[in-house]
């Protein structure tokens, strides 16, 4: 029995600590935010932000500005982060390739990309070429995320595929697979293994810099954040909830890549 209790305990330490000190900064942090709002002479009116979340006719939920806001900042995440593990994937296959012309794209492109602002690639696609391809204003948001993310995502595929030993490309040739076959059930899954860590990083990068495309007019959880700060004159309440909406995106993703990387077996860093 003693050393059954002194096993919980040990268990449940590291737990009860972690949870001390998220109680010590979560005070901390209300005293800071009371004690400035007493400075300013401002007062909170956190009652009123549930109705930019929700509200209620007719006895049926509907989704208010920053939730409506917050299902295009998912969408626009979602088809970008597809799009920007494609070009990841792409890129990092033309810089390994044999071809000099794969190459130089390869390396043009990320080096193009990598140097220049985000915001500044937000302008040209949607105000150069964006009405010159006819491309949305959500396309164009798409695109501008995909193309920025995916430049660093190429880099991390390409460490991946060059930490796979030259054994296993032979092997799966010796077995009569095709090159296809080979990246695809022998290469690809080591390679996910081993990258998934920083992919997760991209994944949450991809996440926060989608409020960027808020300039472009997209009516995303950004967007929707600053229409009812000019409405209501309340900067504190409205901006905090929206960087809390964004920590429980981001934590989310997280915790979803820990569980699927806890199922791979890959080590943690």
């Amino acid at each position: 029995m003693k050393n059954f209790t002194s096993t919980g305990f040990r268990i449940l330490k590291p737990v009860l600590s972690g949870a001390l000190q998220i109680a010590v900064v979560a005070i901390a942090l209300f005293w800071l935010l009371n004690s400035g709002a007493e400075a300013m002479n401002y007062r909170w009116q956190w009652y009123r932000i549930s109705q930019y979340l929700w509200f209620v006719e007719d006895g049926e939920w509907f989704p208010a500005e920053l939730l409506e806001g917050l299902i295009v900042t998912l969408q626009i995440s979602a088809v970008s982060l597809v799009f920007t593990l494609l070009i990841g994937l792409t890129t990092a296959l033309l810089r390994l390739s044999n071809s000099i012309v794969g190459r130089g794209l390869g390396r043009g492109y990320i080096e193009l990309i990598r140097n220049t602002p985000l915001l500044v690639q937000i302008y040209l696609l949607y105000f150069v070429f964006g009405p010159v391809l006819g491309l949305e204003r959500f396309t164009t948001a798409v695109l501008a995320l995909s193309l920025f993310q995916g430049a660093y995502t190429a880099e991390i595929f390409r460490a991946g595929l060059t930490s796979i030993a030259r054994g296993q490309f032979e092997a799966s040739q010796s077995l009569g697979l095709s090159t296809q076959d080979s990246y695809r059930f022998v290469i690809l899954p080591q390679v996910i293994r081993r990258i998934l860590p920083p992919l997760t990083n991209e994944a949450v990068s991809l996440v926060k810099n989608s409020s960027i495309v808020s300039v472009m007019a997209i009516f995303d959880l950004t967007t929707e954040g600053r229409n009812i700060v000019a409405d209501t004159a309340m900067p504190f309440e409205v901006w905090f909830t929206v960087a809390g909406i964004y920590l429980c995106i981001t934590l989310l993703l997280s915790g979803f890549a820990a569980w699927l990387g806890h199922r791979l077996n890959v080590p943690s860093h």
